[in-house]
């Protein structure tokens, strides 16, 4: 077996897209539905957004629901993106110039949003949540630009309705996937992203306190030429799927490397790599409760942590209050079965599970 092993029953919960703008509000899905614009055909679309402090205290209750042996509750890994675009400001430019806010600014702009950082931080007091970095934002500057300045339709109503997270699932003619902030291997881009990497931990810094030591690229794309970068900013860790895939140019990306848990990448990052997924958001119909345990109970044969994958999407009620009406019964029911099955099981955060691969 490839990688590190351990006897301990070690339970990681990674969950991705924590500040970033998605669907801005009910109101906003639809008004695209009205447009003609079909967001009920992307589950991200039709169902993420900002946190709301509701969001977040149920999903907190449903963390300290559970205990491991070591009395600690579970805890998310939230993968965080420290900025959003500045909407007015790009748009003075006439989308020559690209301008970001620190999430927690966004969060202000909505009454709904608006003491959400504070139940962030009380759930990072509690041990529930803990921030890692996403990067700057979930956003393809350079090809969402040009798709602006084209005047594609749906990416110009998007703009004006406050978001950029549409797919081909929503538009046929969305051509460009503007969600990969590193999926470019270019050297120009290249460069661009070294900035975009270094601004964006800065940024996590100034926001949290802290440096955060690994990292999660957005749709697990990157070049392993932007990894110093990452290191000379106190990243360790990287986390990632079974696969990397690596961008040759600004079109196409291959899925050549294979990132197995504990080993090290030659510029010296440590991988976390997911082995197990609670997605019932991207799922529907699907036992994401029981393939989940079969993963977990893979992963622990094999002696290797249990890296549960679980985006933001499975816990935002606030377009749609039936979609955390689900999942959280089952997401609880999970975390219940894990200390059930394994009594001697141990809640970790993504750097914490770093830290004990190194030592």
């Amino acid at each position: 077996m490839i990688g590190w092993r351990t006897n301990r029953h070690l339970v990681v919960i990674e969950s991705d897209d924590w500040g970033s703008v998605r669907m801005p509000s009910r109101d906003v899905y639809e008004e695209f539905l009205r447009r003609g614009i079909r967001v009920d055909n992307d589950a991200y679309c039709r169902y993420d957004s900002l946190a709301t402090s509701t969001d977040l205290e149920r999903l907190f209750e449903v963390l300290q629901s559970v205990r491991d042996k070591n009395g600690n509750p579970a805890v998310i890994t939230a993968n965080t993106l420290s900025a959003n675009p500045e909407f007015e400001k790009i748009e003075a430019s006439g989308f020559q110039e690209y301008y970001f806010e620190p999430f927690i600014d966004t969060l202000k702009h909505s009454a709904v949003h608006a003491n959400a950082f504070d139940v962030w931080q009380q759930g990072m007091r509690a041990g529930v949540l803990h921030p890692q970095s996403h990067g700057r934002e979930h956003l393809n500057v350079k090809k969402w630009l040009k798709a602006l300045r084209n005047g594609h339709p749906s990416t110009v109503v998007a703009f004006k309705l406050g978001t950029w997270g549409l797919t081909h699932a929503v538009d046929a003619s969305i051509d460009s996937y503007y969600m990969g902030a590193f999926d470019s291997g270019l050297e120009e881009d290249l460069a661009e992203q070294e900035i975009i990497i270094t601004e964006g931990l800065q940024l996590f810094k100034e926001i949290f306190g802290f440096n955060s030591r690994s990292f999660i690229p957005t749709t697990y794309t990157w070049s392993p030429r932007i990894e110093p970068v990452l290191i000379r900013n106190g990243v360790k860790y990287i986390q990632s799927t079974v696969f990397q895939k690596i961008p040759i140019d600004d079109k196409r990306i291959v899925m050549r490397r294979r990132c197995f848990q504990g080993t090290t990448s030659k510029a010296g990052l440590v991988h976390l790599m997911r082995n197990c997924f609670f997605e019932p958001s991207t799922n529907p119909g699907h036992d994401c409760v029981a393939e989940c345990l079969n993963r977990v109970e893979n992963a622990f044969k094999w002696k290797k942590a249990a890296n549960i994958c679980a985006h933001r999407v499975n816990f935002i009620g606030s377009i749609d209050p039936s979609n955390t009406d689900r999942n959280l019964p089952a997401f609880k029911l999970l975390l219940k079965e894990i200390v059930r099955r394994w009594p001697d099981a141990e809640f970790v955060t993504s750097d914490q599970l770093g830290d004990i691969i190194t030592e």
